[in-house]
Parts: structure tokens; C-alpha cells; sequence
């Protein structure tokens, strides 16, 4: 699985069968037909550029420096020279290799797949979990993770062993993604290119946000959560999804059926209540449901306004839901394959 949201699925997946939702109703007041603007048809959304762009090559850190870490308190890195960076999402290690020190970086995630790290040696398992072992065995000088990395003891681990260890958070939004760029950039020594990297994603926000029809019409938009056909998970508020769709002009189908969780598992019958006018699903997902037709095909997807007109928009898992220096392209190749 994606590489992201493995752990928080199957947690969810275990413990929810089913949800309610309620009808979902524009609630913006806007005269435009919610699909007046909307591509009919199944698309791929695809980001211009498969590997990271640095925006420095190879900066000299400043450090030591001393930062906040989530269960950590205050932590100094003093050196920089061997970097591990570990998240479920992969957005630790492109926030890395954009501030241009992918040349100090000695392991990733399984998240962390574009080019420029693919031949680095893996350090967690498919299921995200950290391997105390493999990244010792790298002698890494700083271990870079989020506070939801697990397991829990495998960090704490490391850090017994003497290697320093940066905790972030792990929230995953448009809200938080300046922070959290400016807090890994602080804590490798390298503050300039930190702010470098914020303009550049935020001029990059901004200019996919312009793609956006005004008035939308604020279609309602469903991420759905696809792992073959006994596992369907609808995101709602704080899955990160919301946000994107938030940004793309679109009412959030889960936020707006009042789910309380990221990710609940739901009905064929909760799905065709919530009728959402687009799907988004991840590719890997669509995958293993053979494809987007099979997606189309899927008990009340079919049902839908988007099945009927068949509005499903694909991208990759590793990238839908990263923010981090990406989101930008993320949301303007979405808009592009929601839009006319």
C-alpha cells in the first residue's frame, strides 16, 4: 500500500464496517450547475516532473542547530553529513532532496520512490514499519521521522543508540506544509533554502488554484480508499483529502456527510446517498480493482453522478497525498483532469 495511509487503513478497516451518510447538499449558494465545469470520462492526473527539484545544489548546513521534536522536546543536530528521513507519506524525504541535500541522504521509506533516491536502501517494510536494525546498519548522523512513525520502540531505539532523532508532526495539509518545510530545513542547518522552497510551493499553490473555474459550482468530490473490492474507505475531515478538494473548488463528501474519522468504511448504499459528482482514488488502488473501469464498476460507485458519467481522476499514491514541496503540481495536474 501506499506507501501511504497503510497503517491508519487497516486500523480503520478493522474496526468499521459501515457508516450512514446523509445526503449531500450544496450548501454554497452558487447559481453554476455543479458539473457545468466538470471533465466527463476517466482520467490520469500526472504530475509535469517524475523526480524532485532541488532548489539549491548541495548547500553547506549551518550547525549545529536546535529544534522542537515532537516527544522529544529540544534536540540539537550536529551533524547532517548522513540523513535518514522516514514518514508513511514520503514527505519527509522530498522536503530533503528539495533543499538540495539529497546527496547527505543514506536511506528512505517506501514512500520516497521518485528517481533521484530509487536506488537508496529501504529501511521500512510494506507495511511502514520502521526497521530499528537496517537504519543503524546505515550509521545514520540524523534520523528525520514523524510522530506517526511505528513503531514507536524502533525510534526510540535509535535514538537510545546515539543516533539524533528529529520528530515532526504528522499532520498532512495545506495549513501546515510552510511549517513543516521551514522545520525540517531548520533542523539540517539550511534556513535559507527552506524559505526558497515555501515561495516556490506557495507561488505553485497558488498558480493551480488559478486553474480552478470561478464559480466552481463546488461539485462534490469523494476520495475513496480502494483495496480490492472488500475494502472501501471514503475520506472525510483530517484525511488530508479534504484539503485538496477544498483548494480544488470542491465540496468534500465525507466532511459533508459529518464522518468523524480520516478514513470509515461505508455501504454501496452510503455511497449513492453521498452522490458525489468526481471520484479520486489513488492508482495503485484502481489497480487492484482492475483499473478505472473496475473502479466505475464498483457496487454504488456505478450508481453515482460520477459513475454515470464516468468522472474518476487517478494519480499515484505516493504523490496525492505528500504535500510537501509537491502540492502544488499535485493540485494543478487534479484541476486539470477535473476541469474542462
Amino acid at each position: 500500500m501506499r506507501p501511504v495511509l497503510v497503517v491508519v487503513v487497516l486500523m480503520l478497516a478493522g474496526s468499521t464496517t459501515a457508516c450512514f451518510v446523509e445526503p449531500i447538499e450544496q450548501t454554497s449558494g452558487s447559481s453554476v450547475d455543479p458539473a457545468a465545469h466538470l471533465r466527463n470520462g476517466p482520467r490520469t492526473a500526472e504530475l509535469p516532473e517524475r523526480d524532485v527539484r532541488p532548489v539549491a545544489d548541495d548547500p553547506t548546513p549551518s550547525l549545529p542547530a536546535t529544534v522542537d521534536s515532537v516527544r522529544y522536546g529540544k534536540v540539537t543536530v550536529a551533524d547532517a553529513s548522513r540523513i535518514i528521513a522516514v514518514d508513511i507519506n514520503g514527505t519527509l524525504g522530498s522536503i530533503v532532496f528539495s533543499l538540495g541535500l539529497g546527496s547527505h541522504v543514506v536511506g528512505r521509506d517506501t514512500s520516497t520512490a521518485f528517481p533521484a533516491a530509487a536506488r537508496l536502501p529501504v529501511v521500512t517494510n510494506r507495511g511502514h514499519s520502521l526497521d530499528a536494525e537496517a537504519v543503524l546498519a546505515l550509521n545514520p548522523s540524523v534520523l528525520l521521522v514523524d510522530e506517526n512513525t511505528v513503531p514507536a520502540a524502533a525510534v526510540d531505539q535509535i535514538r537510545d543508540s546515539g543516533v539524533t532523532v528529529v520528530a515532526f508532526p504528522g499532520t498532512r495539509s495545506l495549513q501546515s506544509n510552510d511549517a513543516l518545510m521551514r522545520s525540517v530545513a531548520g533542523a539540517l542547518g539550511v534556513p535559507r533554502q527552506g524559505e526558497q522552497l515555501v515561495a516556490r510551493t506557495d507561488a505553485e499553490v497558488s498558480a493551480a488554484e488559478n486553474l480552478v473555474p470561478s464559480p466552481s459550482g463546488d461539485p462534490t468530490m469523494a476520495f475513496v480508499y480502494i483495496r480490492g473490492r472488500n475494502l472501501i474507505l471514503l475520506a472525510g475531515p483530517g484525511s488530508g483529502a479534504d484539503d485538496l478538494i477544498r483548494s480544488l473548488g470542491g465540496t468534500d463528501a465525507g466532511t459533508q456527510a459529518d464522518l468523524t474519522g480520516a478514513f470509515t468504511a461505508i455501504s454501496a448504499e452510503a455511497m449513492i446517498k453521498a452522490d458525489p459528482d468526481v471520484i479520486l482514488v489513488m492508482t495503485q488502488g484502481a489497480d487492484t480493482v482492475g483499473g478505472l473501469d473496475g473502479v466505475l464498476s464498483l457496487p454504488g460507485i456505478a450508481e453515482t453522478d460520477a459513475g454515470r458519467n464516468r468522472r474518476v481522476v487517478q494519480m499515484d499514491e505516493t504523490k496525492i497525498l505528500a504535500f510537501g514541496p509537491d502540492v502544488g503540481e499535485v493540485l494543478g495536474s487534479l484541476a486539470r483532469a477535473i476541469y474542462t
